[in-house]
């Protein structure tokens, strides 16, 4: 019994994590895809099997038919037939579950190794670590991955430490570990490329590695091991295949073919999002290859790197434990070796590596249990087994204080959220946007000012429209930008910080003077509710719209009246970028090129981001043209020069500051630049165009068809236009 006291403790923990982990899911707001996608592609699963496959809508629905829909499709079932109103209930409550399966196969997989004790230091380092355990609440793609994942990962330990005497047990629920991970995302695949590892590491330990000085093991009885191992395989993943495209329409309508497209697919995501990284705005597309892990090393409580670390040194040389070890290490790390390796198009931080990180734990766990059976003083035992949790209450007072949004957490390396402030991804999920819109509903009054009985909440994301579902005799909810609001009439608007270029953020101007609410983590707000109190800029907008269609004396009345409406715009919110734009552009507009100057200086004065330094360097292009002014020249050029030195990450100013060079013939200079666009995105079309003809036009024939072949096969679409240049050159 003394000894068992660790084992008790396990259940304990795991039985309390049943009920905390539902329970704080009942906080979350709604991530970014479940109102737009997820939850919509959920109810045509459903359709698609309550019609027989009659209703085809969730093969057509985005790209969406590249997922499984498993989780999808069972929340959508619960939420229907029991006729549930708030649908994320259901959907954040399931989800909280796969991130209690992910913790108690950590744990499992642990005390497979380590015992009981190296089992709870890992339940309690992966519940508390805050990323892990905010994704928990209500990412319902990368949390129930990561669990399938971590369950096939603990019966494949299990399968080799039974090996050749498997129980059915543990083949029936291998087979539906791998079933789970492919029903929710083609890249549960991957399983059986673990598996495939795995027999090999197998039978090289068993039969191929000396485990005397000087004796090499008999090799004969392995023809039969790798028969067995073979056998076994092929039963296992036939069986988790299929079973995993039960809930697939789109795989079960072809089932080889379709589920190949959609591993090029997803291995190839075409679509770029938005990122802040480094204190820079970049498309996810562009990331460099150390995205994944800086994020990792900046995000994973300390306690965890340190444990892992450990684990290899201190656990990872036992004879008896090698293949356990080489299993733990390898789910661990590969991952997020391939991500850099294939350049993987990623974003919101090391989401798409979640998988990896419950095996990243148990490594962790594993190496403080190694630490503390060192210790040969009964004390320092006691000690270092204290240790990890010790270690643990600085990310447990982070979830304490921030709750719902634990997964907004930097760790002491980076500075904590202070210091990273602007320069990183806050609230990339928007789960702020239901404490800001709860506060809305109670707090919200007419000001006057409303077009309507109405009061207009303008935002750009759709839990706002669901927050706002039972008062919509009181509310409407309107799709708005943060760039439009000043185009458009609002009332209100809901904010996350996400999106809005980091310079603003972290300008001394923002939040905006209107703002008046913010939810904050740890004093910082990653959401924003503004109210609006002069609706100048909007009447001013809507005359400047109005008056591209009249007359030229009517037409003169309307912008007579968006002057002085901006005007007035710019007197009640003087640091205002959309209003500093406006005036720019209606001065240039009317040639007063001095007073336009005078307003775009102030906007890069308060806001120096990419797009406001990008509209300068544009305006004084446009100077130049009208008053074939040197000075603007210059002036313009130097603005290119800056982007390139703040923004070093983006290759199209360097390619647009080559062109500049190129039109100032200075060709070398040119050069130079457009070699450096090239090897930041080897997939810019104009790089290459241009670079071929400038070395078709200096007289280095070859080096333009080597160039001009390399982008024939990167753009295949643009062979025809190629094909003219390559002409002539031939």
């Amino acid at each position: 019994m003394k000894r068992n006291y660790w084992r008790w403790i396990f259940a304990g923990m795991a039985a309390t994590l049943l009920v905390a982990m539902p329970l704080l899911s009942l906080d979350a707001g709604n991530s970014g895809d479940e109102d737009l996608y997820q939850i919509p592609q959920g109810n045509y699963v459903l359709d698609y099997y309550g019609t027989l496959g009659r209703d085809t809508t969730c093969l057509g629905f985005e790209n969406l038919k590249y997922y499984g829909a498993s989780f999808d499709v069972a929340t959508a079932f619960v939420n229907r037939v029991c006729g549930v109103d708030d649908i994320h209930v259901t959907r954040h409550v399931f989800n909280s579950l796969f991130g209690w399966l992910a913790i108690i196969f950590a744990g499992l997989a642990a005390v497979r190794i380590g015992g009981w004790r190296a089992g709870v230091m890992t339940m309690a380092m992966l519940f508390l670590s805050p990323r892990f355990l905010g994704h928990a609440y209500n990412n319902p793609k990368d949390t129930p991955f990561a669990a399938a994942v971590m369950m096939g990962c603990y019966f494949l330990l299990r399968f080799f430490q039974q090996f050749p005497d498997v129980k059915k047990r543990t083949v029936v629920f291998l087979s539906l570990s791998i079933a789970l991970a492919i029903s929710i995302r083609i890249g549960g695949l991957i399983l059986f490329g673990y598996f495939g590892i795995f027999c090999l590491a197998y039978l090289v330990d068993r039969y191929f590695t000396i485990r005397r000085r000087d004796v090499r093991p008999a090799v004969r009885g392995w023809k039969g091991d790798v028969l067995r191992l073979s056998t076994y395989a092929l039963i296992i993943c036939t069986a988790g295949y299929f079973a995993g495209l039960i809930l697939w329409p789109y795989a079960l309508q072809s089932p080889f073919a379709h589920p190949l497209r959609a591993f090029r697919e997803m291995s190839h995501f075409e679509i770029a999002l938005g990122q802040i990284f480094e204190g820079y705005y970049t498309l996810s597309n562009n990331l460099p290859w150390y995205y994944t892990p800086k994020y990792i090393l900046l995000t994973v409580p300390p306690v965890v790197l340190a444990g892992a670390a450990i684990f290899v040194i201190a656990g990872g040389l036992k004879r008896a434990s090698r293949l356990a070890t080489f299993m733990i290490c390898f789910v661990a790390v590969f991952p997020v070796f391939w991500i850099v390796y294939t350049n993987a198009n990623v974003y919101g931080g090391w989401r798409h590596a979640m998988f990896a990180y419950p095996p990243m734990v148990v490594a962790a766990g594993l190496g403080f249990n190694a630490l503390a059976q060192w210790a040969g003083n009964r004390y320092l035992r006691m000690a270092l087994t204290a240790l990890p949790f010790a270690l643990l209450i600085a990310p447990a007072a982070h979830i304490v204080r921030n709750h719902p949004y634990e997964y907004i957490y930097f760790n002491t390396f980076a500075g904590g959220i202070d210091k990273v402030y602007g320069n990183y991804e806050m609230d990339y999920y928007y789960h702020s946007t239901r404490a800001a819109t709860e506060w809305l509903r109670a707090h919200a009054e007419k000001s006057g000012l409303e077009e309507g009985d109405k009061i207009v909440v303008g935002s750009w994301h759709a839990s706002v429209q669901y927050f706002l579902r039972h008062d919509t005799a009181r509310f409407e909810s309107v799709f708005m930008r943060w760039s439009e609001r000043g185009a458009k009439d609002w009332d209100y608007a809901i904010f996350p910080v996400t999106g809005i270029m980091p310079q603003m953020i972290k300008s001394p101007h923002f939040p905006p003077q209107n703002t008046v609410h913010t939810v904050t983590v740890d004093g910082k707000p990653v959401c924003i509710v503004l109210r609006c109190t002069d609706k100048s800029a909007y009447w001013a907008a809507l005359a400047r719209n109005m008056a591209g269609d009249c007359p030229p004396q009517q037409r003169n009345i309307l912008n007579n009246n968006a002057f002085t409406d901006l005007r007035q715009a710019y007197e009640a919110d003087p640091y205002n970028d959309f209003v500093l734009i406006a005036l720019s552009d209606m001065y240039l507009s009317v040639n007063k090129i001095d007073s336009s100057l005078y307003y775009v200086n102030k906007l890069v004065e308060y806001y120096p981001d990419e797009n406001n330094l990008n509209y300068i360097a544009n305006l004084y292009e446009q100077y130049t043209l009208r008053t074939k002014n040197r000075q603007y020249a210059e002036q313009m050029i130097a603005f290119r020069r800056r982007m390139v030195a703040d923004f070093p990450h983006e290759p199209v100013y360097y390619y647009n500051l080559a062109m500049l060079y190129v039109a100032k013939e200075d060709p070398i200079a040119g050069k130079k630049l457009m070699d450096l666009c090239m090897k930041r995105n080897g997939y810019m079309f104009n790089a290459y165009y241009y670079m071929a003809l400038y070395l078709a036009n200096t007289g280095n024939r070859d080096a333009a068809l080597d160039i001009l072949n390399k982008c024939m096969v990167k753009f295949p679409a643009s062979v025809p236009a190629l094909q003219k240049v390559l002409t002539p050159i031939r």
